[in-house]
């Protein structure tokens, strides 16, 4: 891949088998030769961010294995994972047999998609673009970027702000069936509070599991939740 260094780790998920995962070889890489990035808005400092493995991205692809062990595959349904990056708990429901739709809005989030389901024999997989904000137009065609509503909605360390937190809360509003749920792994994030605030404000009521975990010899110390959100089917109406 020109421009960038890349590396391959194989990562085990509990209760799954090891999957082989390209990303770049650190946080210094940088290659938008085509200025797709930055007409995008992505900054050179926060083009590697996407191409890397977080501790976040690991507790999110955990409960999807976790979740998918569980409970059995509905007919029809459709989940999203927003702000994909290296898109592990798609890979991870996909192997499951989910019906997962991986998204982002880094310009090489498909490409390393696409390597990472051939390093694994994986068929292939839905992605679709992910812009939140839905006044800003990107000249994509709509079949490229997100449509149609999905029974489960999720992504890790996404609340990094909160002007993203308050698109985010609109972008799933837009995007999630009447009855679904959503689920964020978020590392303690400052913008929590107002995100669930908003998720209230559509329907949905919030359940959190701590994740704190202490070092170990192959990770850091993680301190963060898991947020689940649940918002029910509606209730008809009686005809009296």
């Amino acid at each position: 891949m020109p421009g960038y260094q890349t590396q391959q780790q194989q990562v085990t998920i509990a209760g799954t088998e090891p999957l082989l995962i390209r990303c770049l070889l650190d946080r210094q890489q940088f290659s938008d030769p085509l200025g797709k990035a930055a007409r995008l808005g992505i900054s050179s400092a926060a083009w590697p961010m996407f191409g890397l493995l977080w501790p976040s991205g690991m507790h999110l692809a955990a409960h999807v294995a976790a979740h998918l062990a569980t409970h059995a595959l509905q007919p029809g349904q459709r989940f999203l994972e927003v702000g994909c990056g290296l898109a592990l708990a798609s890979l991870v429901g996909h192997r499951r047999g989910a019906d997962m739709t991986a998204s982002d809005c880094h310009p090489l989030a498909p490409t390393f998609l696409a390597a990472n389901l051939q390093l694994n024999h994986l068929p292939p997989m839905k992605y679709r673009y992910g812009e939140w904000d839905a006044t800003r137009h990107t000249g994509l065609q709509a079949e490229e970027s997100v449509s149609g509503r999905y029974d489960i909605i999720m992504g890790s360390d996404v609340l990094y702000d909160r002007d993203a937190s308050t698109a985010l809360a609109g972008f799933i509003g837009r995007h999630a069936m009447p009855a679904s749920e959503v689920w964020i792994v978020d590392p303690e994030r400052g913008n929590r509070p107002a995100f669930s605030r908003l998720m209230a404000d559509i329907g949905y009521a919030l359940e959190e599991v701590r994740l704190d975990g202490k070092a170990g010899a192959d990770a850091p110390a993680y301190k963060g939740r898991l947020l689940c959100y649940r918002r029910p089917r509606p209730q008809r109406s009686r005809v009296i």
